[in-house]
């Protein structure tokens, strides 16, 4: 059953809000795991991903496709309904960001969890073409319209995402075709199979629901948006473009599953409403245990 599948990856963000809330192992352990985890553990996962990945498969160019075109397709939407109605950028990056971009450890757990290393291979794909085209809409969404960017430091935000990097590593190594030599395949396949289980355990120890107690008709309006409204986008567009199977199934997974964690932190950064993000990030965080699953059962029936 689906619900015993997924269940416990909300438990382990469970424990991790737990864990943090009880002050174990100690406060300033969490904010240590989560740079653990995203500059190198998970990078370790998406480079060993990609690098073995069949790249020349149809499939994959597809996928990467539908991913773009969703995307794109739910950010013109928001930008129009901005022209309708001006927002702040302030305001408006944190909504893009809760509707366009995802949790990347949490999309990894439940396709790994539902389509075994197959889905793996195809999420580490899909992560390559959406991970730099949703920063990079997120940071134009916190940039006031005419404040102007230079592209030389959207090109240096973009490229300095350890996601990224690995992604691009992990490509060239697939083209080259020289496979991971010398046990090195081995060694970051160990730290790849830390960071699914530590990252999910971070995202919980992020959570903040203080941030609930304001702007409670944005943010379910945005969760509506992402928790319901991406993923049937997604399927939509899978169904357009002739995805099946596992590539069908990392679209819609990505596009169900709740917003990254890391949005706070970029819009802090580009001085965004962070209590907003926070809000956002946590509420469809914990919404996410009942959407994903009704989503997939679902889409599933039909």
């Amino acid at each position: 059953m689906l619900f015993f599948t997924i269940w416990p990856l909300f438990a382990l963000i469970g424990l991790g809000f737990m864990l943090a809330r009880a002050g174990f192992p100690h406060p300033e352990f969490w904010g240590g795991a989560e740079r653990l985890t995203y500059f190198i553990l998970f990078p370790a996962l998406l480079f060993t991903s990609l690098a073995k990945a069949p790249i020349g498969d149809p499939a994959l160019v597809r996928l990467g496709g539908a991913g773009v075109v969703t995307i794109l397709i739910a950010s013109a939407a928001l930008w129009g309904a901005r022209r309708l109605r001006p927002t702040p950028a302030a305001r408006f990056g944190p909504a893009m960001q809760g509707v366009v971009r995802f949790n990347t450890y949490l999309g990894f757990a439940v396709v790994g969890s539902l389509a075994g290393a197959e889905g793996i291979g195809r999420a580490a794909v899909y992560l390559a073409v959406a991970v730099p085209l949703v920063n990079l809409l997120s940071i134009l969404a916190l940039t006031e319209p005419g404040a102007g960017r230079r592209p030389g430091a959207l090109l240096r935000t973009i490229l300095g995402n350890p996601l990224i990097l690995a992604c691009l590593a992990g490509f060239a190594v697939a083209l080259a075709g020289t496979g991971l030599p010398y046990g090195l395949g081995n060694f970051l396949g160990l730290l790849a199979q830390a960071s699914l289980p530590l990252g999910l355990l971070c995202v919980g120890a992020a959570l903040q629901p203080a941030a609930l107690r304001r702007d409670l008709p944005v943010l379910a309006g945005n969760a509506g948006l992402r928790l319901l409204g991406m993923p049937v986008l997604a399927a939509l567009v899978a169904l357009g473009l002739g995805l099946d199977g596992s590539a069908a199934l990392v679209l819609v997974v990505f596009s169900a599953v709740p917003t990254a964690p890391s949005a706070y932190v970029l819009t802090r950064q580009l001085r965004g409403d962070g209590a907003l993000m926070a809000g956002l990030v946590t509420g469809q965080t914990m919404l996410a245990a009942v959407t994903i699953p009704l989503v997939l059962m679902v889409l599933a029936a039909r």
